[in-house]
């Protein structure tokens, strides 16, 4: 008989004595057996490393590093060298998850002959989205889940977060996070997701996730952040797409690009930081010309194809227009509807 397949579940700890009992009582409560939890204390100057110790010492399938400060991709790095398990899963340490979680994600996997399952999340915290997650579970081929990811969904989506999946190992044995970076989830799951010929989606909120800690380090340095890393990473993946013959997904992936920036433009000028709402402009204007490539395919819809002429022209009256839009027609749509 197959011996059962060990789930490790690799946790990031960085100054979180508030939150990590509630994450690693999370863990110890899921419904699988055996788990494996590896928890890597990043140089925490706060209890952390005392809650670890002391978890640790409370339960055998716990096991703790701690390490000089390195930041998240060094840290879950160095829970992937420690983990022994079958299947590997990230869990951010001011986070939590339900307790039938892994197990529901190990099932999808073995009864579909997938590499790797994903879930969708409930936000926590103030501005939370409410999310209606459907509760189906999808089989996709590598081309479905890559198609899913890239270009999205009406129904369902595969997030870039890693801790909202369950890896078999052998597809991410040599696959490593970029240190020194923020938003390393996008190629990690990029890359992951190339290697495995099957995927399941689960569309229910496993992961609970916090968005509004203070000090978290999406929450600092938004502007560094998106052209430092989130901008270099998304231009990676078109290249990683195009270099692997996906020319009409990279096609895709690039005009999902540049509709994320118009957003990110929006989002700058509503946070009153000019300076980099007009940095993102230059850098779309810079690109006109494959904009004007990308945009001419038939999968983008004749609205953005306006949106992005106007934005490109004017990109101040492109503003004021949204800002009309979401103050008086969103509402009375939303009226409509009820």
């Amino acid at each position: 008989m197959e011996r059962e397949k060990l789930i490790s579940v690799i946790v990031a700890a960085y100054n979180i004595e508030q939150y990590l009992p509630r994450c690693l009582d999370s863990l110890l409560a899921q419904t699988y057996s055996p788990l494996e939890i590896v928890v890597v204390d990043d140089g925490s100057t706060d209890k952390t490393p005392e809650i670890c110790d002391r978890y640790a010492g409370e339960n055998e399938n716990i096991k703790v590093l701690h390490r000089e400060n390195g930041g998240l991709s060094a840290a879950r790095n160095s829970g992937l060298e420690l983990a022994s398990g079958d299947f590997i899963g990230f869990v951010d340490g001011d986070d939590w998850v339900e307790p039938s979680m892994y197990e529901e994600m190990l099932k999808a996997c073995l009864r579909a002959g997938a590499q790797i399952a994903t879930c969708s999340y409930r936000e926590i915290g103030e501005g939370a989205r409410d999310l209606e997650p459907t509760g189906d579970c999808v089989e996709l081929s590598m081309e479905e889940a890559l198609e899913l990811f890239v270009y999205g969904d009406s129904r369902y989506h595969i997030f870039n977060s890693v801790w909202s999946k369950l890896f078999k190992r052998e597809i991410i044995r040599d696959i490593r996070f970029a240190e020194g970076k923020s938003s390393e989830d996008i190629m990690y799951t990029t890359w992951a997701l190339t290697r495995a010929s099957k995927c399941v989606v689960l569309d229910v909120p496993y992961y609970n996730y916090m968005i509004d800690r203070s000090g978290s380090i999406m929450n600092v340095r938004l502007e560094e952040r998106r052209f430092q890393d989130e901008i270099p990473f998304w231009k990676e993946q078109i290249g990683y797409l195009y270099g692997l013959g996906f020319q009409d997904l990279a096609k895709k992936a690039s005009y999902r690009f540049y509709r994320r920036m118009l957003t990110y433009y929006i989002d700058f000028r509503n946070r009153k930081m000019k300076g980099a709402a007009g940095r993102l402009m230059q850098l779309l204007k810079g690109e006109k010309a494959e904009i004007k490539r990308v945009y001419q395919q038939g999968f983008v819809p004749v609205g953005d194809r306006v949106r992005m002429k106007l934005a490109l022209v004017m990109p101040g009256g492109y503003y004021r227009i949204v800002r009309l839009y979401d103050r008086f027609v969103i509402p009375l749509r939303q009226r409509g509807c009820n």
